[in-house]
C-alpha cells in the first residue's frame, strides 16, 4: 500500500458525538473550514499485537489535537478523555485489527466570512485500513527525497506547532513537486534555508554515530513519532542533538530517515539525487525498536499502547 491508496470504507465514522455510517458522515459545503483550512487534525495507528488492537500514543496525540485548537483560537466541544473513548469506542465497533485514525475537527457551517463567528465546531474521527505510508519498500530499501523549491512556513506565518489542515497546502505543494519530478518525498527548507521537514514527516540525520535534528525554531511540527525516536534512541545509547542542519548536512551524512505516524521510521536512500546508500545500521537499529515498541513487543513501552479491549491475550507469534 502507499500514500496514494483509496480510503476504504469503514462500518462507522464518529462524528459530533455519535456513531455514523460511512457514508452518512457528510458536511455542508458552505463548512468555513472547507473554504478557509480552519481546522485541526491528527493521525494516529492502531496495530494489531499479541495482546489485541491496541493505538500508540493516542492520549498524547489528543492532546496535541486540542493543543492546535487553541492555537486557531479554536475551542473544542468534547474533552481529551471524551475523544479517547470515542477513538476506542469506533474501533470496537468497526472491528478493525490494525488501521490508520483520523480525528479532525473544523469550523462548519453558518457564515462563510473570513471569522469563523459562530460557527460551531465539528469534530469526527475515521479509521481504515492503511498500510505503509510511503509503500511497503520505502520501510525495508528507503527513500528519494528533493528539496522543495517551496519553502516551510514561518513560525510568525502560521503556527507551525498546529497541525492545522491550512498548513498542509505547504507540503501538498512541495510533495507535488517533487513527485512530479520522479522523487518518493520533499523536503522543505526554512526561509533562511535550514532543513525544516517533510512534507509529512520529522527528519534526522546520523554522522559519526550521533543523531541531529531540527528543533520547533525550524518550524517543524513537533511530531510524537519524532519524540518518541529521541527517546528510544537514548535509550539504546545514542547522543541525540536538536540544532540546526543545512542542505549539505543531508548530502554528507551517513544515514537519514524520517518519523512519523503513517511513514514510521523510513530510510532516505538519496536526496537530490546525491546517494546516500542503503539504510545504515543505526537507522535499522532505532527502526526495529520502533517498530517492535508499537506492535507490543517490548515491555517497558508498554504504556504508550491503549488496548481497545484490556485484557484480551494471543499467541505472541500473532499481530504485527
Amino acid at each position: 500500500m502507499s500514500k496514494l491508496d483509496r480510503m476504504q470504507p469503514t462500518e462507522k465514522i464518529w462524528l459530533d458525538g455519535e456513531l455514523v455510517d460511512w457514508a452518512d458522515a457528510t458536511v455542508h459545503v458552505g463548512s468555513h473550514g472547507l473554504h478557509y483550512g480552519s481546522g485541526v487534525f491528527e493521525g494516529i495507528r492502531c496495530y494489531d499485537t499479541p495482546d489485541g488492537p491496541a493505538v500508540f500514543r493516542l492520549t498524547e496525540h489528543l492532546e496535541r489535537l486540542e493543543r492546535s485548537a487553541r492555537l486557531l483560537y479554536m475551542e473544542l466541544p468534547f474533552s481529551v478523555s471524551q475523544l479517547v473513548e470515542a477513538t476506542l469506542d469506533l474501533l470496537r465497533t468497526n472491528g478493525l485489527p490494525a488501521c490508520y485514525i483520523r480525528p479532525i475537527a473544523f469550523y462548519g457551517y453558518g457564515t462563510l466570512g473570513v471569522p469563523p463567528g459562530e460557527n460551531p465546531v465539528v469534530v469526527a474521527i475515521l479509521s481504515w485500513p492503511w498500510g505503509t505510508y510511503l509503500g511497503p519498500e520505502a520501510l525495508a530499501k528507503g527513500i528519494s527525497a528533493k528539496i522543495a523549491s517551496w519553502r516551510r512556513v514561518g513560525p510568525n506565518t502560521i503556527p507551525h506547532a498546529a497541525k492545522a489542515t491550512g498548513v498542509y497546502l505547504n507540503s501538498m505543494l512541495a510533495v507535488l513537486e517533487a513527485s512530479r519530478a520522479g522523487y518518493d518525498e520533499a523536503i522543505l527548507l526554512t526561509e533562511d534555508g535550514y532543513v525544516g521537514d517533510g512534507s509529512g514527516e520529522n527528519i534526522f540525520i546520523v554522522k559519526g554515530g550521533v543523531l541531529r535534528t531540527p528543533g520547533l525554531s525550524a518550524s517543524i511540527l513537533p511530531g510524537i513519532t519524532r519524540e518518541t525516536v529521541i527517546e528510544l534512541a537514548g535509550s539504546l545509547g545514542y547522543d541525540v542533538r536538536e540544532e540546526p542542519l543545512i542542505r549539505t548536512d543531508l548530502y554528507g551524512a551517513d544515514e537519514v530517515f524520517m518519523t512519523g505516524t503513517a511513514a514510521e521510521v523510513t530510510p532516505i536512500r538519496s536526496v537530490d539525487n546525491v546517494e546516500i546508500g542503503d539504510p545504515g545500521p543505526v537507522t535499522r537499529e532505532i527502526q526495529e525498536l520502533y517498530l517492535d515498541v508499537v506492535c507490543g513487543r517490548q515491555a517497558r513501552w508498554q504504556h504508550w499502547l491503549q488496548h481497545t479491549s484490556p485484557g484480551r491475550q494471543r499467541a505472541a507469534t500473532e499481530g504485527c
